[in-house]
């Protein structure tokens, strides 16, 4: 990981208008929760509705995506990007620090929110709070990865991640049982149950899947954006 590159991203990105959706996203999970405590639904059930529809079914994959797309994508798409290939930093080096800097947003914007919810609503009860901050996190991390290297070999990244969210995550990862096994947002849901026991919260994907599952997604993707960014000529053609 290389400091320089780190903190030139984190400028870049937070610079951006993109940074108000990473702040607002989360606002609006807060606020539904503040809503219902106000309201008094304060059961398990709807928290754990909340979780799952909102925080990890909704919230993350977006903010992966504009974490994970925003730390590289509008550097290759100005051109800038060439001055950074162009200074005697290894491009997994490059491609490393970009996955870490969009981690560490999706930890401080996905899974500090998630908990802050949770925790208004239950404080400490079933474990839901903590569970789903860890799933939003070890979600994040893979997200991460994932949409960091769309940045790197498509041009059409959001249009692309966006695509993927809906289509794949959503409707076909969360409805098709045999799919599930092949979705970030089910993996996110299987850590959260490694620390959450309400009765009404069942992963349904087995750790035994979703561990390896999260580390070969993330390394591999890594992996493979920094193996692309040699690809990228210094006159930013392929």
């Amino acid at each position: 990981m290389n400091s320089v590159v780190a903190g030139i991203t984190y400028r870049a990105v937070l610079g951006r208008r993109r940074v108000l959706l990473l702040i607002l996203l989360p606002l609006v999970l807060i606020g539904l929760a503040v809503v219902l405590r106000l309201v008094g639904s304060t059961d398990e059930r709807a928290t754990v509705t909340l979780m799952q529809v909102y925080a990890i079914g909704t919230m993350l994959p977006l903010l992966g995506l504009i974490a994970g797309t925003g730390t590289i994508s509008p550097e290759i798409d100005d051109g800038t990007i060439i001055h950074l290939l162009s200074k005697p930093i290894s491009r997994p080096v490059i491609a490393v620090t970009k996955f870490a800097v969009a981690a560490s947003l999706l930890a401080l914007f996905a899974a500090v929110p998630t908990f802050v919810a949770g925790y208004l609503l239950l404080r400490d009860e079933s474990g839901i709070a903590a569970g789903f901050a860890l799933g939003a996190l070890i979600g994040g991390i893979a997200y991460s990865a994932v949409f960091l290297l769309l940045g790197v070999i498509t041009r059409h990244a959001v249009t692309v991640g966006i695509i993927y969210a809906v289509v794949w995550e959503s409707l076909v990862g969360g409805l098709v049982p045999g799919a599930r096994n092949f979705s970030i947002q089910q993996w996110a849901q299987t850590f959260a149950g490694q620390l959450t026991s309400t009765d009404f919260f069942k992963p349904t994907v087995t750790m035994g899947f979703a561990v390896p599952a999260v580390l070969i997604v993330t390394i591999g993707a890594v992996l493979w954006a920094g193996n692309r960014l040699r690809s990228l000529s210094l006159t930013g053609d392929e």
